[in-house]
């Protein structure tokens, strides 16, 4: 997995933690520690998936879309990184005679789909509110 996920979900905290205010790419870069293109990139992932709004000009930039007692890292976690945790390359050949070469990838498949339904669900009971809260407690 990449690191999209991270980033987006420091960012809905971020912009939680400043209810009804605008901040810029720049803003959630410096507090993120990215370059703000990078902001960008997720930022337009979160936007279409309507938690967060955008405001174009000098004093524009973005605020979040939703409460943030309604949107769960699980919900953050399908929109920005769903899929990704499975590895791209593929193992064996399943046009080989011998089962292990030709079956691995298809258990494989199988293993990182559970193991990604158990994470994202696990995820989803977290709330942007909640990890602001165990920020603000030093948790």
């Amino acid at each position: 997995m990449n690191s999209n996920f991270t980033i987006a979900v420091h960012s809905l905290v971020y912009l939680a933690y400043l209810p009804g205010h605008m901040a810029s790419s720049e803003a959630i870069a410096h507090n993120v520690a990215t370059n703000p293109a990078r902001i960008r990139k997720v930022m337009s992932m979160l936007r279409n998936s309507g938690f967060v709004k955008t405001k174009e000009g000098i004093r524009g930039g973005y605020m979040l879309g939703e409460d943030p007692e309604k949107i769960t890292l699980g919900h953050v976690y399908e929109a920005i990184s769903r899929g990704e945790l499975q590895p791209t390359w593929q193992t064996g050949d399943p046009e080989q005679g011998c089962p292990v070469s030709s079956n691995t990838q298809g258990v494989m498949d199988y293993i990182f789909k559970e193991a990604e339904d158990t994470y994202a669900s696990f995820l989803y009971q977290f709330t942007v509110a909640s990890v602001l809260q165990k920020i603000k407690a030093g948790v």
